[in-house]
């Protein structure tokens, strides 16, 4: 009589937990370094409990709260408290960086109190929005995996592997959120705000990481009450941006979201490594997975949605950075600030690249000094009311021609009203119509 073919997955999953258990070839720290992971003996205790639990799991797909919790312990590990007198300093700063925005901007203030964060406080608060956009990618790793394993299995483990598919998903699952809060724990410690990386992780709330700021002037011969305020103003402006645009979080975090959707893992190139695999060094495996080499080039339509992103993403940087700019004139040292920011920025941190590599999308807009250039001449012709109101709604943003041509902006907002359309009067005509019909109150 034949086998149960119900079994199958239990047998495979017992050839799994061997592995795990150190019946097989496989270094465990070598095995932890093709994830990504460090080569330390907690983190590879940690990845081999998790992958074993995964096997047990009866459920299918990602694991976040096991990425929330590989963040925490990197993020704690690396903390150190904020002592009172600094806390007080920059929660200081934060009222001064308040009434300096007012002169500087339209923009209304922010209804709560600006938050002081540890680096375990940061990773914990802005996980959701990392999921959100790691999500796409995982699935189709996880999918690409399974695929692949069952495409190049030999014919004899064909019925081993048949019903299988949901282990790996879990496996490949566990990996990814792993290498996600390794990525999120490590930008815990670069950061400096809630805004720092230019998308809004933090929902109309301004944040500083006092651990971070006191990094970020080191070594840089400005006063730290300086820095500390620059940042703070730069971290409000943001902050102020999202909440009286309501509508610019939603799209931006949709866009990014669509994008990742499009993206498909180079299951070829998985089958490569599949079929080359060496047990004894998967530092090609590691190698494939962080230098985004399994994510095939970008898809026209990718191309198209990438831009727009990259466009708006330079429009609220550029506006952040000539709003904070303006509101700090008092600051002796801004402009070395402002340029050791633009440095940053543009080089980037090696857990952003690392995030880049797993979701295939660069934080950093390319276009911000042009736009940047453009929110300038676009406050010198009409003044920062009419500048701030441009983010009132989707329809009046910039967008990338006008990067590329701010004098015709300029010309377009001050020159004469456009003579209405047939549209327009009809539309008029219409509202005109049902105000006539409108019953008089009493």
């Amino acid at each position: 009589m034949a086998d149960d073919p119900r079994d199958e997955p239990d047998e495979f999953r017992d050839m799994l937990r061997d592995f795990l258990s150190g019946n097989s070839d496989i270094d465990p720290s070598k095995l932890a370094g093709a994830a990504g992971l460090p080569n330390d003996p907690e983190m590879v205790a940690r990845l081999i409990a998790q992958l074993q639990s995964a096997l047990q799991s009866s459920g299918d797909g990602i694991n976040w709260g096991l990425a929330l919790e590989q963040a925490r312990s990197i993020s704690t590990r690396t903390s150190v408290p904020t002592l009172p007198a600094e806390r007080s300093q920059l929660e200081q700063a934060f009222h001064v960086a308040a009434l300096w925005l007012d002169e500087a901007t339209f923009v209304a203030e922010l209804p709560s109190t600006p938050r002081l964060m540890s680096r375990t406080e940061w990773a914990q608060a802005t996980m959701p929005v990392w999921t959100q956009l790691a999500e796409p990618v995982a699935t189709s790793i996880a999918n690409a995996l399974t695929d692949v394993l069952r495409d190049q299995a030999p014919e004899e483990m064909a019925g081993l592997l048949q019903n299988a598919g949901q282990l790996m998903r879990n496996v490949g699952g566990t990996l990814f959120a792993m290498q996600l809060g390794q990525v999120v724990g490590q930008l815990s410690t670069e950061v400096v705000s809630g805004g720092d990386v230019g998308i809004p992780l933090l929902d109309e709330e301004a944040a500083l990481i006092p651990q971070n700021v006191a990094g970020f002037g080191t070594g840089l011969d400005i006063p730290v009450d300086q820095v500390q305020l620059y940042l703070a103003v730069r971290e409000l402006a943001h902050a102020r941006l999202f909440r009286h645009a309501k509508w610019l979080r939603l799209r931006l975090l949709t866009s990014i979201t669509e994008f990742a959707h499009g993206i498909r893992i180079d299951t070829e190139r998985l089958e490569q490594l599949a079929a080359d695999f060496d047990p004894q060094n998967p530092e090609e495996l590691r190698q494939a997975m962080t230098s985004g080499a399994l994510i095939p080039p970008k898809t026209d339509e990718q191309l198209a949605a990438l831009e727009r992103l990259e466009t708006m993403l330079a429009l609220i940087e550029g506006w952040v950075d000539v709003v904070t700019a303006e509101a700090t004139t008092r600051l002796p040292r801004a402009d070395a600030i402002a340029e050791t920011v633009k440095r940053r920025r543009a080089s980037g941190g090696p857990a952003e690249s690392a995030f880049a590599t797993l979701v295939g999308l660069e934080l950093r807009p390319r276009r911000l000094r042009e736009a940047a250039a453009m929110w300038r001449a676009v406050t010198d012709a009409v003044g920062a009311e009419r500048r701030d109101a441009l983010w009132s709604h989707p329809d009046l943003v910039p967008v990338g021609s006008d990067i590329d041509d701010p004098a015709a902006l300029t010309a377009r907002l001050t020159g004469p009203a456009p003579e209405p359309d047939d549209f327009d009067r009809a539309l008029e005509d219409l509202l005109g119509d049902e105000g006539t019909d409108r019953p008089k109150e009493a």
